[in-house]
């Protein structure tokens, strides 16, 4: 299935989100993740990249001499650099509004090649903005940590700037490498379903580096692992969310390479999981794609994700196909 077909035929519609080349320096946009505020303005944190991704499709006829799957990077910088912009979007999905998010008063030498914050859920918990993603550069081996980074948001001069960021570390094995791509749940504040199956819900505290396992709960057993995408949400007496499942493998030569494909996983009020969608599913067609972020908007779901890690889109998916997709995975 194509997400994006489907959802357009059912009278949705896909935006891309594209802020000028003489901001970011003409790399790459991915990844954003859409939330809708108090007074109902769409938000978006957009990803942006130090590099250009190579990903050969068409069956791989097309190798860079590194291969299918290759980072393009700058000569004189070998790293992978993340930095974020806040969005303000308008009821038609254009952006109105975009600033780079200020981390300055809190970054430090980064000591890992990854740098930055990256895929970063927005949320808003107790009254504050967070973007929540994971950040890989401040131990010499790259171990990935969830963070909580606290934004102050001035709407009038539309600025964004962390004032806060806690490292929020493993709730059971303190030596895992790295932990990314947790779910936070909108409504219950600091919580994220960590992993799908069975489905480990943890809390995080936003005032210190502390973690609780808050309940692991068996249910729906999956075929495929399937990792952390978009933000938890409510939708009728479910939780929703968008997963991923990944392969890794090389190709002919030996040369990396990868297929992200997507699911809708359905959780009950108590977390634990009652559908997941029998077939997995793309939103463009392309190998290299990833979702984090959805929110209800007047009665749709909005989707936003990354394709080939140079760009970014928000799709709106109609009601009636999301909750096609809700039967479709309870039923199953």
């Amino acid at each position: 299935m194509n997400l994006v077909q489907r959802s357009v035929q059912a009278g949705g519609q896909l935006k891309p989100l594209i802020i000028p080349s003489e901001v970011t320096g003409g790399t790459g946009l991915m990844n954003p993740s859409v939330f809708i505020d108090d007074d109902g303005e769409i938000l978006c944190i957009l990803r942006h990249i130090n590099y250009t991704l190579y990903h050969a499709e068409n069956d791989q006829r097309f190798p860079s001499v590194w291969g299918p799957l290759a980072y393009l990077h700058p000569e004189e910088d070998q790293r992978l650099v993340t930095d974020n912009y806040l969005l303000r979007l308008g009821k038609d999905l254009n952006i109105v509004n975009h600033c780079s998010i200020d981390t300055t008063e809190l970054d430090v030498k980064p000591i890992w090649t990854f740098v930055g914050l990256e895929d970063a859920r927005l949320v808003k918990w107790d009254g504050k903005y967070y973007g929540t993603g994971v950040r890989r550069d401040t131990t010499t081996n790259g171990q990935g940590r969830m963070e909580l980074s606290e934004l102050e948001v001035d709407k009038q001069a539309w600025t964004a700037k962390e004032v806060s960021r806690i490292r929020i570390p493993a709730p059971v094995d303190e030596t895992s490498y790295c932990e990314k791509n947790w779910m936070p749940v909108l409504d219950k504040p600091f919580h994220y379903i960590k992993w799908t199956s069975p489905t480990e819900l943890v809390k995080a505290n936003p005032d210190e580096p502390k973690c609780e396992q808050v309940q692991v709960a068996p249910g729906k057993v999956v075929n495929a692992d399937q990792r952390g995408g978009s933000q938890l949400i409510k939708w009728g007496n479910y939780y929703i969310a968008i997963t991923h499942e990944v392969v890794l493998y090389k190709n002919y030569m030996k040369q990396k390479n990868a297929t992200y494909r997507h699911r809708l996983c359905v959780w009950n009020e108590e977390f634990i999981l009652v559908g997941i969608s029998p077939d997995n599913w793309s939103f463009l067609d392309g190998q290299i794609e990833f979702c984090s972020g959805a929110a209800e908007y007047d009665g749709d779901l909005l989707v936003t994700f990354g394709f080939q890690d140079n760009a970014a889109f928000i799709l709106q998916v109609p009601k009636a196909v999301v909750d096609e997709l809700i039967e479709e995975a309870v039923n199953v």
